[in-house]
């Protein structure tokens, strides 16, 4: 089992930027892909971004493309998401996956694992 724990979020003014980090436990991180979701208020879950095993592709949505950029370093077990150039649409609980498949996918159903989620709030 891989258990996640995201960390944060917070308040930041648009335009701002947030680094959030999830910190993985388990003997087999490194072979998982990671994956980055975030959920709003009366919306579905949707992708942000994943990034491959070694961490040398990286999968983005149209949304955060150019902004946000995901990087891991297996040795820390920990994967993270940084923001830039925020705005109040990125207002969102955001969650770190965990994918057994070697390719990097943007769906939520191909993800094993889930973290307990961090509130990211941008305000205007």
């Amino acid at each position: 089992q891989v258990q996640l724990v995201e960390s944060g979020g917070g308040l930041v003014q648009a335009g701002g930027s947030l680094r959030l980090s999830c910190a993985a436990s388990g003997r087999t991180f490194s072979t998982y892909t990671m994956g980055w979701f975030r959920q709003a208020p009366g919306k579905e879950r949707e992708f942000v971004g994943g990034i491959s095993v070694r961490g040398d592709y990286t999968y983005y949505a149209e949304s955060v493309k150019g902004r946000f950029t995901i990087s891991r370093d297996n040795a820390k077990n920990t994967v993270y998401l940084e923001m830039n150039s925020l705005n109040p649409d990125d207002t969102a609980v955001y969650y770190c996956a965990a994918d057994a498949s070697v390719w990097v996918r943007s769906t939520a159903s191909a993800y094993d694992y889930w973290g307990q989620g961090t509130q990211v709030t941008v305000s205007s």
